[in-house]
Formats: structure tokens, C-alpha cells, sequence
């Protein structure tokens, strides 16, 4: 809390990976991409939405997705990522938090991302329940470096801000 003012901001940060896999759709966002691999999990395995969930929860000291959606629990088996992060949003607002913006950043060699970034902000923003314009998507690739470079693995990272201060 910053004195004085009586604001309250938490900014929280976020990270997943998981191996590409034949057999598999790719799902980054909520968004189906056409890939010949997807990403090996017991959920959807939507790195980018994971990432943005244990930001969210991460903000507002509420630990981190695998608390909350373990994968041992076959209740999640398969499960699409944008529902878990329908209940991080719910877990904050209970708290009074509000999202004001987030930021990500997905690291995959391919498939080619740039085509699908807007339909990733808007699918995350109206989950949320917020704007498009307080999702910024962006990816890259690693120069054909490490296991991301070699096609193993997509890795996503996040960092949301929050607070009690309504829009």
C-alpha cells in the first residue's frame, strides 16, 4: 500500500513450459493452432494461460495454479485452461483485486504465432471480462536454441498488475 494515497497495486509474474507431442492439438490462449504437434499435459496444456494464471494468483499472494488445479486430480484431466483461469479471475475479485493489464511472452521455434496474438488477447480479455486493449501477447522464438529451439518445447511467461481500485 503506498501511504497517502491510499492505492493498492501487486504486480505478480508467471511461467510454464510443456513438450510438444504428436497426437495432441496445439491450444495457446484458448486458441486452437494449426500445428502437427501439441503440447503434452494433464489439462489442455495451454502454457500462455497457465503463465497468466499463476500471475494472476501470484499478485494477489494466492500461491500458484497447481494449489489450486493439481494434476493429480482427474477432475482437470484434459480441462480447458481458460475455465481455470475463469476461477483465478473469481479467486481475485473475492479479494477485491481487478486486473489492469498483463503482459506475455510466448517462446515456441513454430509454429508461426504472429497470425493468432489478437484472437489470444481477446479470448484471455473475455474470460477475464476485461478489454482487449489490457492483453498484450507477444512471441518469439529462441534462434533455434536449446530445447525450444529444437522443437521440444513451447515456454509462455506473464506479468499481470492488479488492484483495488475499480476501472
Amino acid at each position: 500500500m503506498i501511504k497517502g494515497n491510499n492505492i493498492n497495486i501487486r504486480i505478480g509474474s508467471g511461467y510454464d513450459v510443456h513438450r510438444l507431442v504428436y497426437g495432441r492439438d496445439l491450444i495457446l490462449g484458448g486458441i486452437k493452432i494449426p500445428f502437427k504437434k501439441g503440447l503434452k499435459g494433464h489439462s489442455d496444456a495451454d502454457v500462455l494461460v497457465h503463465s497468466v494464471c499463476d500471475s494472476i494468483l501470484g499478485a494477489a499472494g494466492l500461491g500458484d495454479i497447481g494449489y489450486y488445479f493439481p494434476d493429480s486430480n482427474l477432475k482437470f484431466k484434459d480441462i480447458s485452461s481458460l475455465i481455470l483461469l475463469e476461477k483465478c479471475n473469481k479467486l481475485i475479485l473475492e479479494k477485491g483485486y481487478f486486473i489492469v493489464n498483463i503482459d506475455c511472452t510466448i517462446l515456441a521455434q513454430s509454429p508461426r504465432l504472429e497470425p493468432f496474438k489478437k484472437k489470444m488477447e481477446q479470448k484471455i480479455a473475455d474470460t477475464l471480462e476485461i478489454s482487449s486493449e489490457f492483453v498484450n501477447v507477444k512471441a518469439t522464438t529462441t534462434e533455434n536454441l536449446g530445447f525450444i529451439g529444437r522443437g521440444e518445447g513451447i515456454e509462455a511467461r506473464s506479468i499481470v498488475l492488479i488492484t483495488t481500485q475499480s476501472r
